[in-house]
């Protein structure tokens, strides 16, 4: 087999959605010729622990690590936060309100750690694996970020060693959606820009999640950007073990969701339904799995939906499909920002896999319209459309009522990580057969 070292900061027992592109390419990568070393951080600050994750990672698989130091230590004692916080993307800059503690922290951030806080991991990074490659032969690179000072890593190890080198973007750097929150000063601005731009201009491959997303990369560095969507694991889905319906009408949201996804409109729907229809009233519950921004409980507050919305704590990946069966309707927000048509978050795949309907908010020209509606797996609303999303709410309610049995979307398989992972492998072909 190829070898290939694949870089990437999340790695099991990290949760989140971040770890789980990169743990199915390294999962399923040996059935497509290639046998991947992992290169990761012995020490990471996780949005999550998932233990349940390590189960997944291949057997007799190679894993390299190296500690970290992170300033996110500075940070919780400098704001006051409890040690066992967590920091999620988006945290920073999406709080509604921040102490002074937090303005200076973020502008500290934004302007000296550049391209993120993970910057001190680079150079050790490189040093590291210079001298492990001098005697350890690999036929190719990957990086994936965020964070993206991984792929400064991938960098640095393409100058010195020339090899092939694979770019994977799960999110956009310059047009990630709170890159205009960032308040950075012009230095830090053209820094950011010119990385990136280093970086699109010396990777051979550079793979994005989303086509529009691709589009601002293919802009931006002047160069052909592939598109591999994220996807669902087939052997996660376990479609043996059959699983009973919630007997409420259950809506359920699996994931963070920080401010940017949580839309009013919906909070403003539900109760207004529940103020009309006395059935609804009784019937309806709202499921929350995941950290969510202080806006979202203050939404349930102020619309007196306490008693009918409930936030659960993180449930490992392995338990959450369940919960996904068993859902009446599954919830797919997407956040509302500058690149929100570009949004495909990995949550939808699995939503598709398990056969239920999906009542999606989202720009109706986005890709995940697209997808939920190209599957005929849901109905989408636009933002802020409060009669359309109060008509797919009652449609699908109605359907509960009527025990109208939902037949699942259609022509998902092709979202397969299997799938996916072979488009990258025939991707690092294409790259080692130039080299």
């Amino acid at each position: 087999m190829k070898k290939v070292l694949f870089l990437t900061y999340y790695w099991p027992p990290s949760g989140g959605s971040g770890v789980q592109r990169p743990l199915k390419f390294v999962k399923y990568l040996r059935d497509f010729g290639w046998e991947p070393i992992v290169y990761t951080v012995e020490n990471g600050e996780f949005p999550e622990i998932d233990n349940s994750l390590i189960a997944e990672i291949p057997e007799n698989i190679t894993v390299l690590k190296k500690s970290i130091f992170e300033p996110f230590a500075i940070y919780k004692w400098f704001t006051g936060k409890k040690k066992k916080f967590t920091l999620v993307a988006g945290y920073m800059h999406q709080k509604k309100s921040k102490t002074w503690s937090e303005k200076i922290s973020m502008w500290i951030r934004s302007n000296l750690f550049i391209p993120d806080a993970r910057m001190f991991w680079i150079k050790p990074s490189i040093n590291y694996l210079d001298n492990w490659l001098k005697t350890n032969q690999v036929d190719a690179i990957i990086t994936t970020g965020p964070p993206h000072s991984v792929l400064l890593i991938g960098l640095g190890l393409k100058r010195k060693h020339k090899l092939p080198w694979l770019v994977d973007f799960r999110d956009p750097w310059t047009e990630i959606d709170y890159y205009k929150d960032l308040n950075l000063t012009n230095f830090a601005d053209n820094e950011h820009k010119n990385l990136e731009k280093q970086v699109l201009k010396y990777a051979d491959k550079v793979v994005c999640v989303s086509p529009d997303w691709g589009e601002g990369l293919a802009r931006i560095g002047n160069r052909k950007v592939d598109y591999i969507s994220n996807g669902f694991d087939a052997e996660d889905i376990h479609e043996e073990i059959a699983v009973n319906l919630d007997s409420k009408f259950s809506i359920v949201h699996i994931g963070m969701m920080g401010k940017s996804r949580n839309h009013e409109v919906f909070w403003n729907v539900i109760s207004q339904i529940i103020k009309e229809n006395e059935g609804f009233k009784n019937d309806i519950e709202i499921k929350l799995f995941g950290k969510c921004d202080t806006s979202v409980s203050e939404s349930i507050t102020s619309n007196k939906l306490d008693e009918y919305a409930k936030i659960f704590d993180y449930v490992p990946h392995s338990q959450i499909v369940y919960i996904q069966k068993a859902a009446q309707v599954l919830y797919l927000s997407v956040n509302e920002t500058a690149n929100a048509k570009g949004i495909l978050t990995g949550k939808i795949y699995e939503y598709l896999a398990v056969k239920r309907p999906i009542l999606c908010i989202a720009p109706l020209d986005g890709e995940a319209s697209k997808v939920v509606l190209d599957s005929g797996a849901g109905l989408v609303s636009d933002f802020g459309n409060f009669d359309n999303l109060k008509s797919n709410i009652l449609h699908f309610y109605n359907n509960y009522k009527n025990k109208i049995a939902f037949e699942g979307g259609k022509d998902f398989e092709k979202y397969s990580r299997k799938n996916q992972t072979e488009q990258l492998a025939n991707l690092l072909n294409e790259i080692t057969i130039k080299k």
